[in-house]
């Protein structure tokens, strides 16, 4: 299993999710994408979208004043 990040501050919605979407396909089963973003509207796409694809979210946090990071597994 490894870990990709993906470094979507300062990118305005929906282009954090969409970029997450795409950076998901390329990964193994078992691996983790951590995303990390600024976008407000992300903090709620970002866990539906996991949620409705089968992908557990294993880390949800504020990272700081103005940003978030949430990991998702690829689960298939």
């Amino acid at each position: 299993m490894a870990k990709h990040v993906l470094e979507t501050g300062g990118e305005v919605c929906p282009f954090p999710l969409i970029e997450a979407k795409q950076a998901i396909k390329t990964l193994s089963v078992g691996d983790e994408l951590v995303i990390n973003f600024d976008c407000t509207q992300a903090t709620e796409s970002i866990p539906e979208w996991a949620a409705e694809s089968g992908y557990p979210v294993t880390e949800f946090k504020k990272a700081d004043d103005f940003g978030w990071t949430i990991t998702v597994q690829k689960a298939h």
